[in-house]
């Protein structure tokens, strides 16, 4: 009987130990911040964080443009096709300019041209059309550049991180965790930038390219409105 207790004992004992020892080994682990792991992810780390820092503005700044490029009061082509047919063409040059979106100036220019062939008339239109497109996709293609570059620098860190794993092996002549560790975290949080910013980007280039579209499809249904204007006058 007193063995029995004592084996019972003994095996308390040691599970109340072994938990003692998980319990100080899960309060002796140090918490790490943001800040540090992505100071050990290495040097490729900077490169991302410039790409991540550009992307971020980029997407921010291009919102912003194509939004203001896209508000325009809603009776403006009304008001211009009313003082275009009553001849009053210094007024809905003024309208136009004092509105200033892409579609503003691209129905200014058509109203200066007013005297010269139709044919003249929509050349001029879709010049200006041409130029306020471009100036609305602006570094919009350097988002795809980024969706594409920044998981690539992640594989470089990938396999600077693996290059370190093998280089700690080769000097210690030992394959134990102390030896993996370091590369193995380099390796992983290197991949996890990479494509963390290639998708924020990727994202930002497809939706900034859609909300460009949308605002070139009603330019140009109000372009081609003012030029059906001109041709019935």
């Amino acid at each position: 009987m007193n063995a029995f207790l004592l084996q019972i004992t003994t095996t308390t004992d040691t599970a109340l130990n072994a938990a003692a020892t998980a319990t100080a080994a899960t309060e002796a682990a140090p918490e790490i911040s943001l800040l540090d792991m992505v100071w050990r992810g290495g040097w490729v780390m900077v490169p991302i964080f410039i790409l991540a820092f550009a992307a971020v503005y980029i997407m921010i700044e291009r919102y912003l443009a194509i939004k203001r490029a896209s508000r325009e009061p809603s009776n403006f082509m009304d008001t211009v096709k009313t003082m275009v047919l009553r001849g009053d063409l210094q007024g809905a040059k003024m309208l136009c300019i004092q509105t200033g979106t892409p579609l503003s100036r691209m129905i200014e220019k058509g109203i200066r041209r007013i005297g010269s062939p139709l044919k003249d008339i929509e050349t001029s239109i879709e010049a200006v059309g041409r130029l306020e497109i471009s100036r609305l996709e602006k570094n919009i293609s350097v988002l795809g550049i980024i969706a594409g570059i920044a998981p690539m620098l992640g594989f470089v860190g990938t396999i600077s991180g693996v290059i370190k794993i093998f280089y700690q092996i080769s000097v210690s002549n030992d394959f134990g965790i102390n030896q993996i560790s370091g590369g193995l975290y380099e390796k992983l949080v290197t991949s996890a930038a990479g494509l963390i910013v290639g998708i924020i980007a990727h994202v930002g280039y497809h939706y900034l390219s859609l909300m460009v579209e949308r605002v070139v499809y009603k330019i140009e249904n109000n372009a081609l409105e003012f030029t059906d204007l001109l041709q019935e006058n």
